[in-house]
């Protein structure tokens, strides 16, 4: 037994794991040496201000404020005189609010006022506040940073409330509820729990097996539950981003030659004028941005430089950028002036897939990784052209090989919905319903931890059959990093599967 306690102890994840259980009781205990306030609605006139206060001084500064000798009925709407502590000036009049701990956001003694929105009404009650012994403002982020450390939230759900605050969509609405309400921490705790007990059974093997308290077997099990998690990890891995896509935006870059109408585009999508326009070719230099939201996803587009052979030193980095561009584009549009098209138009086909080469690359079916980019091919300029035969001709293209195409006019706005309604697809194929299926990656850093936790698992199978010590110190790698996405991780988790699955020491 002993060697089992200091190979757990001395490993890296014991005493300093961020979020364990020793971490949070012993920072809750200082945490509550102060009291905190805060304006929780966010700046700036409006009907009613929400100003919130959080530790065990938060019934007394309510009762200070109200001048009643006993604190409101928890969770129960009141309407009363806001007053000056010190001069008993009347500051507002207002509802408050008692949610005494642990059964609050931050899982301690909280109080709320709703006041009115007013700039001299908020500044006077935070100052009221302010006089109060033992209370001090809040940081940025404190309240939710105490409900983690009480155990009220992780860091997926901390991280989900974040994003909901940022969302801008429909679709990131969506996706941020469903992180605050644990779906993401539930899934990667069953992970963690697993990787527990697997961890727990290898270490009794090694420790305890000599002494017949452990179930034969117990390695297979092991070796099974370790793979079949390793293949939930992945799969989770192969999702093509959406989660991360959705959360940060979707990336969209118009690209193709000078004067196709690239500016234009942008403009008619923005319905504003973001970027010069001109008859001059090579007006674009640089990357001209907007955040878009099309059909409820959050889209980032960029219109970029035209594409062609300079001698301009400036026209030269625009176009550098413009290719930098085209390599972090989730979705390229590339624009194509029909006047350019061949006058025999069975030869259409040839020369589109020539104009997709010089922006995107090969096409899917010269090469074989299949690794261009979603692409829509838009011939613009449709207002001027005289042939009637070209919408037949494009309805055919998608059988040649090549991607979506649209007839456009950003002068005459003719097929702009069109296209919408084709890009909306695209995005919302590569975002998925987040409401539906397994929830995603929605974070950087979770992708990084579930990787490393992934190679951990592969390199247990390699040092299984070499040193099962080994073996083990990559499974409590694995679960570390595990740990680290929800910041939950303790060493006594360990110990209490040993000891109720194999009834060790009884």
């Amino acid at each position: 037994m002993f060697s089992l306690l200091v190979r757990i102890c001395t490993s890296s994840e014991s005493c300093v794991a961020f979020g364990s259980r020793y971490f949070q009781r012993s920072y809750c205990n200082t945490s509550k040496r102060s009291t905190v306030f805060a304006l929780s609605s966010g700046y700036g006139k409006c009907g009613v201000a929400l100003i919130r206060v959080s530790g065990p001084a938060s019934g007394e500064a309510l009762l200070s404020l109200i001048r009643q000798r006993e604190l409101p009925p928890a969770r129960f709407a009141l309407l009363r005189k806001i007053l000056d502590p010190s001069s008993g000036e009347t500051l507002d009049r207002g509802l408050v609010f008692w949610f005494p701990g642990p059964h609050s956001f931050t899982g301690e003694d909280c109080c709320e006022l709703h006041v009115h929105g007013g700039p001299a009404v908020i500044s006077g009650v935070l100052q009221a506040l302010g006089s109060l012994p033992g209370l001090r403002p809040a940081e940025a982020g404190e309240f939710t940073k105490r409900a983690f450390q009480n155990g009220k939230l992780d860091l997926t759900e901390v991280e989900g409330v974040g994003d909901l605050i940022h969302a801008e969509t429909e679709a990131q609405r969506r996706q941020a509820l469903r992180q605050m309400a644990g779906d993401l921490g539930i899934l990667y705790r069953g992970w963690s729990e697993k990787l527990l007990r697997s961890l727990a059974h290898l270490e009794a093997y090694i420790d305890f097996s000599e002494d017949d308290n452990v179930e034969e077997g117990v390695l297979s099990e092991v070796d099974s539950a370790v793979a079949m998690l390793q293949e939930e990890i992945e799969a989770h891995l192969h999702d093509s981003r959406r989660g991360e896509r959705l959360r940060s935006g979707v990336h969209v870059v118009i690209a193709g030659a000078t004067n196709a109408g690239k500016s234009s585009l942008l403009n008619n999508i923005c319905q504003k004028p973001a970027a010069i326009v001109s008859p001059i070719a090579g007006t674009t230099r640089d990357v001209v941005e907007t955040a878009l939201n099309i059909g409820g996803y959050p889209v980032v587009l960029s219109d970029t430089a035209g594409l062609r052979e300079t001698c301009d030193a400036i026209e030269q980095e625009g176009i550098k950028r413009a290719h930098e561009r085209l390599e972090q584009a989730d979705i390229v549009v590339v624009v194509i002036d029909v006047t350019e098209l061949p006058l025999d138009l069975t030869n259409i086909s040839s020369f589109l897939k020539n104009c997709l080469k010089k922006v995107v690359g090969p096409l899917a079916d010269e090469n074989p990784s299949g690794g261009h980019k979603p692409c829509i091919l838009v011939l613009n300029k449709v207002d001027i052209l005289q042939r009637g035969n070209l919408q037949e001709q494009c309805q055919d293209l998608s059988q040649n090989g090549l991607p979506q195409v649209c007839l456009l006019s950003c002068k005459t706005g003719d097929g702009l919905e069109n296209f919408l309604h084709k890009l909306q697809k695209l995005v919302e194929k590569m975002c998925g319903n987040p409401l539906v299926g397994a929830p995603s990656l929605t974070q950087a850093r979770h992708r990084l931890h579930l990787c490393s936790c992934a190679e951990a698992l592969m390199q247990y199978h390699s040092y299984r059959a070499l040193d099962l010590v080994l073996a083990a110190e990559q499974l409590r790698f694995a679960q570390r990093h595990l740990g680290k996405i929800t910041g939950k991780i303790s060493v006594e988790e360990i110990l209490d599967v040993i000891f109720r699955d194999f009834c060790i020491g009884k």
